[in-house]
């Protein structure tokens, strides 16, 4: 059959970075279907043709594989915030070590890639601290569909912890004019705070009557404490962290715990090294490494994240805050650091950072990276500047959704 304009059949063969399983058509061309596992017989339409692949949508499984499961929500393939559930969960984790791999062999031209077994999440449901909905338009709590920005409504989810879970069903809230996400996030001691963001939000009449949470608005104007405080407290192995509304914080706490041991056990460090921690964002990793180096500099941009910062490593007299870009920040300073640390976004390193990476010239550098297409892209830059792959590990932070985090240890 014609996939151009026609429903098709097709067999996939392996696994996909995006949430789908990956076939070829007679013609050679690739074809991506989400929901579907290697060696099913699937019928599928498609939606986006292109000379070199085609993205289609799953109409019907006609042989199962023996491994496919009952999906635990009634939401999965409509919403899309799982892409796995339809996968036990050792499964899982083999398929995202095995595309980890892929990627940095095909894109980072790594022939040999030296990774380590990947590291599960203790909880592969309800590990979530941080929930971010967007409203319909009768004001129902929802999360948009794969590829699209149409809200599902919800009427359960299985990833947040067990106090977040309580607490989101018992909300309601007016579709309010520039009202654009409603999020809750859950600190130590079961602590939870609800923010409402829109750039054009106004300030309004709240009430959290009888629910134990604080709340926030963001807007362009900044924050504004509705109930509370606009900030938690998150406990990582058995350190507080001050962590503002709008601040960066890892959504698995379990398993942020695990990163951090595993940065401490594979990053070799000397009291007296300098240490940059680029990307540093609330300290995460900065409050567990600076009593093991002579001097740490923190690099980030974000102004409540250096207030987060500034506050959770106020105990240490050898640690220096940038408020900057990193791409600025690395290329107009020397720091002479014998180790950094980076832990860009989704969209990798800059350009820039690069380059002040390779200027800063640290011996050792761990990258923390939650894609492994942008990872395997900065791979090849770090390579042609004279840095070397030790390891990667992967970590499961988002169990049920096709997202991979990793560590990697790379040394010149």
């Amino acid at each position: 059959m014609d996939p151009e304009n026609q429903d098709f059949v097709i067999i996939p063969d392996r696994m996909a970075f995006g949430g789908e399983a990956m076939g070829r058509l007679p013609d050679g061309r690739a074809v991506f279907v989400p929901f579907t596992l290697p060696g099913e017989r699937v019928r599928a339409r498609p939606l986006e043709t292109k000379r070199s692949h085609v993205r289609a949508e799953l109409i019907e499984v006609l042989d199962a594989s023996a491994e496919r499961i009952a999906p635990r929500c009634r939401h999965f393939t409509q919403c899309g915030g799982c892409h796995y559930q339809h996968i036990p969960y050792h499964r899982q984790l083999s398929y995202k070590s095995d595309i980890l791999r892929d990627q940095l062999q095909r894109l980072g031209g790594l022939d040999d890639v030296p990774m380590r077994p990947i590291i599960a999440s203790p909880n592969a449901f309800h590990y979530r601290n941080h929930l971010q909905f967007h409203l319909d338009a009768q004001g129902r709590l929802g999360f948009e569909a794969m590829r699209s920005n149409q809200v599902i409504a919800i009427q359960e989810c299985h990833l947040p912890e067990p106090a977040l879970d309580q607490v989101w069903r018992l909300l309601d809230i007016e579709p309010l004019p520039g009202l654009e996400r409603v999020s809750l996030r859950l600190g130590g001691g079961d602590e939870i705070l609800l923010i409402l963001e829109g750039s054009d939000l106004e300030p309004f009449e709240f009430s959290v009557e009888e629910l134990p949470l604080s709340a926030a608005l963001l807007n362009s104007a900044g924050k504004l404490v509705l109930a509370g405080s606009d900030a938690l407290v998150m406990e990582v192995l058995g350190t507080p962290l001050h962590v503002s509304a709008d601040a960066f914080f890892q959504v698995n706490t379990p398993m942020a715990e695990a990163l951090v041991r595993h940065i401490l056990e594979i990053l070799p460090l000397n009291s007296g090294d300098t240490l940059v921690d680029a990307y540093c964002g609330v300290g995460l990793f900065s409050a567990f490494l600076a009593p093991h180096v002579g001097q740490l500099i923190g690099i980030e941009v974000s102004p409540s994240a250096c207030q987060d910062f500034e506050i959770n490593l106020d105990a240490h007299e050898n640690v220096a805050l940038y408020q900057a870009p990193v791409e600025q920040a690395l290329n107009a300073v020397d720091f002479h650091p014998q180790a950094m640390l980076v832990d860009p976004p989704r969209a990798g390193l800059t350009p820039g950072a690069l380059d002040g990476i390779l200027k800063q010239a640290a011996e050792r550098l761990v990258y923390i990276s939650c894609d492994p297409a942008t990872l395997s892209r900065d791979a090849k830059r770090l390579r042609a500047g004279g840095y070397r792959l030790i390891q990667v590990t992967p970590f499961d932070l988002f169990p049920q959704t096709y997202h991979i985090e990793s560590v990697s240890l790379w040394q010149r």
